[in-house]
């Protein structure tokens, strides 16, 4: 297929190692981090915190979290242009949606006297919840959502990326406490520029399943 949109997704692929001498531009990162910020998610919850690591001093916090497990993955802490951790929320709460209809009132979508009404979809985050207010499972399925269009942005951009759901959550709450505030990163992604000559997943074919096996029309 010759569609734009087709040709970056079958470019992008899993990044094994990357050049630590490219840089992201500023210009580049302007745009993925409004993608960020516009990705979609359930009731427009935005259950969700990106904590960008660019600084060597971040890298080197991001390399020590490492210390305990899924050292496969810690190469890409020093390599990698930059790094999102992609956190979310584990209680999210009636008061983390009232910020988000706030917004609404400020921008004019939702009407002040309608305030009230518009918490009525908090219904869905009321059925992901269980007794002791934890409702993780649906604030992360929201986050892979972001996680989702983050990679396709960057797809577009030419950027390589490297998803990775090994990583310790448990360090990294400790080692980035302060810019978590709580928030629990389960998976990072690493974005930069592939080492052409030792990333020996660059030249091998792409695979999936054939459309027949996946794509049921009816």
């Amino acid at each position: 297929m010759s569609h734009e949109i087709i040709k970056e997704l079958e470019a992008r692929y899993t990044t094994k190692q990357y050049d630590a001498e490219k840089r992201i531009s500023a210009d580049d990162l302007a745009v993925i981090y409004e993608s960020l910020r516009l990705s979609a998610s359930s009731i427009n919850s935005q259950p969700w915190k990106f904590v960008v690591i660019e600084s060597d001093a971040a890298k080197q916090r991001f390399h020590d979290t490492f210390a305990n497990k899924f050292q496969f993955n810690q190469k890409h802490a020093k390599t990698a242009s930059h790094i999102v951790l992609f956190a979310h929320k584990t209680h999210y709460s009636r008061d983390d949606y009232a910020k988000v209809i706030d917004q609404d009132v400020k921008i004019g979508r939702t009407s002040e006297e309608n305030r009230e009404q518009a918490f009525g979809a908090f219904a869905f985050v009321d059925m992901n919840t269980d007794e002791q207010g934890n409702n993780a499972a649906w604030t992360k399925a929201q986050t892979y959502i972001a996680f989702g269009n983050t990679l396709h942005t960057l797809a577009r951009l030419g950027i390589d990326s490297t998803p990775m759901e090994g990583v310790d959550h448990e360090l990294i709450s400790e080692l980035f406490a302060d810019e978590l505030e709580g928030y629990q990163c389960d998976v990072a992604l690493a974005m930069g520029y592939r080492d052409e000559t030792n990333d020996y997943n660059a030249p091998l074919p792409k695979s999936r399943l054939a459309a027949a096996d996946v794509v049921k029309v009816l």
